[in-house]
């Protein structure tokens, strides 16, 4: 018997030719639709993007906005908050950076990076003073989870910045007051001193025009003719600017000895763990300065570093070992640079290093020995495989 014999010995075998028929006739063709979604998803989610530097705005003597506009004229949605991480060749070396996204989600145009100047900083140096209009830069599209979230996070948003940790908050404060959203926001921003404060003149002129905006300046180091609030952003000042604590979501942002401070700050005035969002924002100044680095190790200690069928090279212990490797000339893809995205993970073969705190390593890589790169600090000879 034949196989369309059989055909017709099944029940309902005629009722599903004729709607194949029906298909066919009237039906959409999705084959012409092929590689569409994937075109979509690469549009809002794109692996990398070029950038031009439109114009630079100065904002203190340390601190300038650049001003980057899409070469092929299209850039992918955000929400403030979030990053790009922006990459570099300087000398020779090619590295990258994370940085918050400071201008608003609504303005497609540009994305606003603030860039700080760090004490002996590599990337920073170069942004601020070789970088002009007409310069190119390849980027990530934008990421991280440091943003409002109305399923889980309070109206009333606290936000404790420091230094440039406040490039995401004036995303927000942007968004918030240009388009009236239905929130509130009371940012208590940390600087040691007065001409410190990025976004100063723009954010009093908001307070002053906005309800729903509360901006409190707070200097560690005071002029004798400062008339904002002074000290640090503890519990007793966080008290006394906000009254009644309840119904609302901390989010802070800043070096990582703001978190060392602010944290058991918020924790005495009984904040409870899941109303307090945290970006990491940076490494550690000096890695040598964390609980639990071994004393006999100096930062200038030198290590060799093995790559399994790769090149060998030199890694001083103060250094991460993601900088360490693009130093040498070694490509490894990063996102965050502060031990989160594990995006630069690698494998560590033999050899010990240091993570400090705050390292999100997953179960899986603690198990099969792979670390976080941007967050690992060689104190030993290493072989490790990429």
């Amino acid at each position: 018997m034949s196989r369309r014999n059989i055909a017709d010995q099944l029940e309902g075998v005629e009722r599903i030719r004729e709607e194949t028929r029906i298909c066919r006739k009237y039906g959409i063709d999705y084959t012409v639709e092929k590689g569409r979604t994937m075109r979509l998803v690469n549009l809002l989610h794109p692996q990398a993007l070029r950038l031009k530097v439109g114009t630079v705005i100065r904002e203190t003597k340390s601190a300038a906005t650049l001003r980057m506009a899409p070469v092929d004229g299209y850039l992918p949605p955000f929400q403030a908050g979030q990053y790009i991480n922006l990459f570099v060749e300087i000398d020779g070396v090619r590295t990258s950076r994370p940085y918050s996204i400071s201008s608003a989600p609504h303005q497609t145009g540009f994305y606003d990076i603030t860039v700080r100047r760090v004490e002996n900083g590599f990337v920073s140096d170069y942004l601020l003073d070789g970088v002009g209009p007409g310069d190119e830069f390849e980027s990530s599209g934008p990421s991280g989870n440091f943003h409002y979230n109305p399923l889980f996070h309070e109206k009333h948003m606290v936000c404790l910045a420091g230094g440039s940790g406040v490039t995401p908050f004036m995303s927000m404060i942007r968004e918030v007051t240009d388009r009236g959203l239905d929130r509130e926001i009371t940012l208590l921003y940390g600087n040691r001193r007065e001409d410190d404060i990025i976004f100063h003149s723009e954010m009093k002129d908001r307070a002053s025009r906005f309800g729903n905006f509360v901006y409190r300046p707070v200097i560690s180091e005071p002029s004798k003719t400062c008339s904002e609030l002074t000290g640090f952003i503890n519990a007793d000042l966080i008290r006394s600017v906000l009254n009644d604590l309840g119904s609302k979501t901390f989010y802070i942002c800043g070096p990582s000895q703001m978190y060392e401070f602010c944290i058991p700050e918020l924790e005495k005035l009984g904040i409870p763990k899941n109303k307090v969002r945290r970006e990491m924002f940076g490494q550690p100044q000096d890695i040598t300065a964390e609980p639990g680095w071994p004393r006999e190790v100096e930062a200038s200690t030198e290590f060799k570093v093995s790559v399994r069928g790769g090149k060998t090279l030199r890694a001083r212990a103060g250094e991460s070992l993601l900088a360490a490797l693009e130093r040498a000339g070694v490509v490894v893809p990063s996102l965050c640079r502060c031990g989160e995205c594990s995006m630069c993970r690698i494998k560590l073969v033999s050899g010990k290093v240091f993570q400090p705190r705050g390292v999100l390593l997953r179960q899986s890589d603690r198990e099969f020995g792979y670390i976080h790169s941007c967050a690992a600090y060689p104190l030993s000879d290493l072989k490790i495989m990429l």
